[in-house]
């Protein structure tokens, strides 16, 4: 169901650009995107020609270059792939390699500088979390702590025309679909949006009626999805704390437990209102973002391969077209338009 005109049922495709290149290079994530068929991507980590860094810690001529990629691919930036939010809510020794910061500092440095590279790069978004509480504590007990930093966050980020989103997974306050909504209820913010993840979520051991009332949890406060999915190779067993680098068996839409046609056939009526909301916000549009580690994957990141990240997006498409649900590749207009014909 590729289309050409982008309609307000239509999700606009993208995904973590670092996960199709085995280098990282600048030229090996966008040609792969580009020969995709994909126009947008969420840039994370990159190799700009100093070696791989994550984005946040690029320099203003690593930036410059990056940009100029960006244009000689025809490649648009949906969403800035920051850890904003993966720190420790509490300064404890809970036996995890998780930093703290003071959030004053936090706020200043990282979060300006995650806003910054917004603009640079000519986004509205900025992927973020919801704070690990300590280890071992109970989520619940920790919500006014992050719900007052989230706050915070957003409005910086709405200061500058921003939008915020929270990605739903484990081992964070926000770790699952009630709990995200709670936040965003409390947060009380347009700059706060919500990111559902089935991956995330299948992977803590819930079942797909759970997951699917998660998203429906989630659905006031959407703003982008995570097309990321997981098959459980034993009997489901809700996890506690998830050991994020032990995970070894995400797989394409199609074959994880998550639920995603459920989902796209919900959002198949709710995208009209989805993008005139986000519109307001001077979105482009809903968002579908893959970020399939089906090579693997970990805490901060995952790898799927030009070949992996292939296969994913097919199978997300299938579904797509099973869900009725519309989306864009590029096709000859869009290259009579890139070279001028």
């Amino acid at each position: 169901m590729a289309t050409h005109e982008m309609k307000s049922e239509h999700l606009i495709l993208s995904g973590f650009s670092d996960e199709s290149a085995n280098q990282k290079t600048m030229d090996q994530q966008f040609s792969a995107f580009a020969a995709l068929g994909l126009q947008h991507l969420s840039l994370r980590f990159i190799d700009a020609g100093s070696g791989t860094k994550n984005l946040m810690d690029l320099d203003e001529a690593e930036i410059d270059r990056v940009n100029e990629k960006l244009v000689e691919y025809h490649m648009q930036v949906s969403s800035i792939g920051s850890p904003i939010g993966k720190v420790k809510l509490l300064d404890v020794d809970d036996g995890t390699r998780n930093r703290f910061l003071p959030f004053e500092e936090y706020l200043e440095n990282d979060v300006s500088k995650a806003c910054d590279l917004a603009i640079r790069f000519g986004s509205k978004l900025i992927r973020g979390f919801s704070f690990y509480h300590p280890r071992g504590e109970v989520p619940e007990e920790h919500l006014d702590a992050v719900i007052e930093r989230l706050r915070e966050i957003a409005r910086v980020c709405d200061a500058r025309g921003l939008t915020f989103g929270l990605e739903v997974e484990a081992n964070l306050v926000g770790q699952n679909g009630q709990l995200l909504a709670e936040i965003h209820r409390a947060v009380d913010s347009d700059a706060l949006v919500l990111i559902f993840d089935g991956g995330n979520l299948v992977s803590q051991g819930y079942t797909q009626q759970e997951i699917f009332s998660q998203y429906l949890a989630m659905k006031p406060g959407l703003g982008w999805i995570h097309v990321k999915d997981f098959r459980n190779p034993d009997p489901l067993k809700r996890i506690v704390h998830v050991d994020e680098d032990a995970l070894k068996h995400f797989v394409p839409v199609e074959l994880g437990n998550s639920g995603y046609l459920e989902v796209l056939k919900d959002l198949k009526d709710f995208l009209p209102e989805l993008t005139r909301r986000l519109a307001g916000r001077g979105i482009a549009g809903m968002f579908a973002d893959l970020e399939p580690h089906v090579k693997g994957g970990g805490q901060f990141g995952g790898f799927s391969g030009p070949d992996g990240f292939g296969v994913a997006l097919r199978s997300f498409c299938r579904l797509c077209d099973q869900a009725q649900v519309g989306y864009h590749l590029t096709d000859f207009n869009d290259i009579e338009t890139f070279r001028g014909f």
